[in-house]
Parts: structure tokens; sequence; C-alpha cells
């Protein structure tokens, strides 16, 4: 009997690792429309052209599976970016406001751009399915469903586990982020530019970038990082790229000048 469940266990791992790029696209279809009926998503058309073809310039030329990109700006303080499978990026007002030229949005664009293409959430999803085939193994075999403490440990292990980026998720990203831009005609100093202006804030006023840091581990290790990739690029190459525009600069102003956000949900 516990071979015969072992078996149908690990057929339900094979199964569940079995993702396609349409099955992707679908999940994050499905996933944007509930983020978007919840979140206060920006509908100025200035505004929502300027973020999609700004985030298509990068995305087009680092994407290998032709995906339709969607990219939104959420009326939001908080300073914070995501990205959904398949290709649905967000950005939140807080962040833009902060960011003063636009090879700094650009660098982040182009890192939650990098977590769609490398699949970091399908991945973690994966091993989501793969931890909990773990706990069905650990039910079937062991007693240790039967304890409250256990019941809590498979909790915590089942959700908060897989509640953020890995670290290396986070330098993968980054890493990927530097030749992104750079395709875009995007000087990639707007990387470590902003992850310094994000550092000095935390220690200005820690609450101001807490949603950001709770999602995105982020210490001076990651500035040099991306500073030493950085450095392996010609000179000349890095004289001939964009830093700021006209254009991202009005785009700026007019976030700025959006209705302040309205209070989170439950307030």
């Amino acid at each position: 009997m516990r071979r015969k469940l072992l078996g149908a266990t690990l057929a339900l791992v094979t199964a569940g690792c079995a993702i396609s790029t349409q099955q992707e696209v679908q999940m994050g279809t499905d996933y944007s429309q509930q983020i978007n009926a919840q979140l206060p998503i920006v509908d100025d058309p200035e505004i929502s052209r300027y973020i999609n073809v700004l985030g298509d310039s990068i995305a087009k030329l680092s994407d290998d599976r032709n995906l339709d990109w969607h990219f939104f700006v959420v009326n939001s303080a908080e300073v914070n970016a995501f990205a959904v499978p398949g290709g649905f990026v967000y950005v939140n007002r807080g962040l833009i406001e902060r960011a003063r030229d636009v090879s700094m949005l650009a660098g982040v664009l182009g890192h939650e751009i990098a977590h769609v293409t490398e699949r970091h959430s399908i991945h973690q999803m994966q091993n989501a399915q793969k931890a909990n085939v773990g706990v069905t193994l650990a039910c079937v075999l062991t007693r240790i469903c039967e304890s409250g403490a256990g019941r809590a440990a498979i909790n915590v292990g089942g959700s908060a586990l897989f509640a953020s980026f890995s670290r290396q998720d986070e330098a993968d990203a980054d890493a990927k982020a530097v030749p992104y831009v750079v395709r875009a005609g995007i000087d990639p100093r707007g990387i470590p530019a902003m992850f310094q202006v994000l550092l000095d804030e935390r220690q200005r006023q820690p609450g101001a970038v807490d949603a950001w840091f709770s999602t995105h581990p982020l210490e001076e290790d990651r500035i040099a990082s991306t500073q030493a990739l950085i450095a392996k690029i010609d000179p000349l190459i890095l004289q001939s790229l964009t830093r700021d525009t006209p254009n991202y600069q009005r785009f700026r102003q007019r976030v700025s000048e959006l209705p302040p956000p309205p209070p989170p949900r439950g307030q």
C-alpha cells in the first residue's frame, strides 16, 4: 500500500512540474485580473502608454518566448514593484517618484522582467508542489500529521517558505537586468543607483520602503555585484547609452500629479 502511495505521489510531482508557457500565460492572466480588481491601477492613458512603451523596449529584446507583455502603474505610495508569470509587471507610484531618471526605472523593469523570463515564480510553485508532496509522504509514512505541532509546521513550510524570491533569484534577476537594459539602449548604472536610493531612504525613514525590502532582499553587496558587471562593459558603449530623457521627466511629473493614493483596503 505504501509503495502504491509513493508511486502516485511521484507521479503527482512529475505532472505538477510540467508547466508550459501557455499554462504560465493563462495563470498570469488569471492572476492579473484578480490583481487589477484589487489594486488602484492607474488608468491615465499617457501614463499607461509610457510605462508600456518603456517596458516593451526592454522586454521584447529580452524575451525569447515572444510573450505579450503588460505593464501597470499602481497608485500606491509604497515603494515596490512585482511581476506575475506570463509577462505582467506592476510598478508602484512610490517607486517611480524616487526613480530620478529613466535608467533607474528601466533597471527596476529589467529586474522584474528577468523574474518572468527566468520563470522564478514558476520554479517557486514547482518547489511548493514538491514540498506539499513531501508533506503528503510524511503523513503517509509517519504519524506526524496526527500532532498539532506537526500540522502547524506543515502550514508554515507550505506558505511562508515561498512568500518571496530567494536571494539567488534576486541576484539572477540583477545579473539579467544589466544586459537587458543595455540592449534597449539604456544606461545600466541606473540599477545600482536605484539600489543606493532605497538603501539611503531605509536609513532615513525605514517605514517608507518596508514593502520593497520585505519582497526584495537588498544589501550593499547587490550594489557591488551590479557595479562589477557594469565594469565589464566597454566604456565607449556606456557613454552612448541613455541615462535620462525629457519624456521620462514628463511622465514622472504626471505620476506625481495623480490624485492621492487611496488608503489601503480595510482602513
